[in-house]
């Protein structure tokens, strides 16, 4: 029997204007600039290392929030956004528009440069 290799590659989305999340959908409120949204699961370990990134980096840009939702106990929010696997991270911009999607654990360059995109949306 063959083991595949599972690959770590970031597969990102670009902009999904179409696609807005408030408040009450994410449990938490919206960053005053942007905010990046994390749908985890409780075994993943690439979920983790995303965490300690997005917090990294909305640590260090004013005004962008880290929210971190747990995709089992959401699952209608999960079908609603076609989330198909974890981690899967959502910038939003300052009015919860959806302007990058990603999956897999990112790079920190990567999603300071979404970030970048995200607030010149306004």
């Amino acid at each position: 029997m063959r083991h595949q290799r599972r690959s770590r590659r970031t597969n990102v989305r670009g902009r999904d204007t179409e696609q807005r999340l408030d408040a009450a959908e994410l449990g938490d409120d919206l960053g005053e600039r942007a905010t990046l949204v994390q749908f985890s699961s409780a075994f993943c370990a690439p979920c983790r290392a995303t965490r300690r990134v997005l917090a990294e980096v909305a640590g260090m840009v004013p005004g962008v929030t880290h929210v971190e939702i747990d995709a089992e106990d959401h699952l209608e929010l999960v079908r609603e956004l076609g989330i198909l696997k974890t981690p899967t991270v959502l910038v939003l911009d300052m009015e919860g528009r959806v302007v990058r999607r990603a999956t897999g654990q990112p790079r920190k360059a990567d999603v300071i440069a979404a970030l970048g995109e995200a607030v010149a949306t306004l």
